[in-house]
């Protein structure tokens, strides 16, 4: 599990609080029920008026990536596809049955069952090129639900402020209760624009970068795939998906194949 988003919302609201403290004011003033309800009810309903119903319940499964996924860079793969290539290229490619049991990655077990299968290479990258495809439209749809969360939130917050105002107005004969009436208005606007920054925005970032990592890998893994099915060597194998890696990311990916040769 990756617990960047864990501990970076956590230590921001940390960090809140302990400001909030040092400034002299009590943290339990800010829980209040109705601007809570008022803001993250009214956000979460405005999103789901925006989108449909299987794309919410998918949106808030999403939340559980956003939170708890492994990070899977993509050279991480490439040892595994090397090792693949050689077998294949010494025994052939129904020699990887024995390999591909003890796979994890269900998306290259499907590409390489199919070229064991005999199928089309092709056909084989088309399939899996379309995999990727809705993978990534599932995943975008996850992200600007959140991003539009982001986006509703503060104006959410204004709206529970104006109407605690004409709260206020109302009891304008009762000057001893103003300053709290004030005060409990602004707390609508503080959760509007604290839950647009501190949570929604970074989980939309999150969800887009988790993304990112896995069609990253999910195309290596097609290109390996394929070149495990032409036959190709071990080693063009190995430079060419080193060529297809980000800087930095090729020396990773060569440590790791060497730890697994060893």
């Amino acid at each position: 599990m990756d617990p960047a988003s864990l501990i970076g919302i956590g230590l921001a609201f940390v960090v809140i609080i302990t400001a909030n403290v040092l400034e002299g004011g009590n943290p339990m003033s800010l829980l209040l029920l109705p601007p809570l309800l008022l803001v993250f009810g009214t956000t979460m309903l405005i999103c789901m008026a925006g989108s449909t119903i299987p794309d919410t319940k998918r949106s808030f499964a999403a939340l559980k990536t956003a939170f708890l996924s492994k990070v899977q860079p993509a050279h991480a793969v490439v040892p595994t596809v090397v090792a693949l290539a050689d077998k294949a290229r010494r025994e052939g490619l129904l020699a990887l049955e024995e390999m591909i049991a003890d796979i994890d990655d269900p998306f290259l077990v499907r590409g390489v069952s199919m070229a064991i299968d005999g199928t089309d290479p092709e056909e084989v990258r088309e399939i899996l090129e379309s995999s990727v495809y809705a993978k990534r439209a599932a995943d975008k749809q996850a992200a600007k639900f959140f991003g539009d969360a982001g986006a509703y939130a503060p104006t959410i917050g204004i709206i529970g402020t104006v109407m605690g105002l004409v709260h206020v107005l109302e009891n304008l004969a009762q000057p001893e209760e103003l300053g709290h009436l004030i005060a409990a208005a602004f707390i609508a606007t503080l959760w509007g624009v604290m839950s647009a920054n501190v949570i929604w925005l970074p989980i939309s970032s999150r969800l887009k970068r988790l993304s990112e990592l896995e069609v990253a890998r999910m195309e290596l893994v097609i290109e390996g795939v394929a070149a495990i099915q032409s036959g190709s060597n071990p080693r063009v194998v190995a430079a060419k998906l080193y060529s297809l890696l980000p800087a930095g990311a090729e020396e990773e990916a060569g440590k790791a194949t060497a730890k697994q040769a060893a």
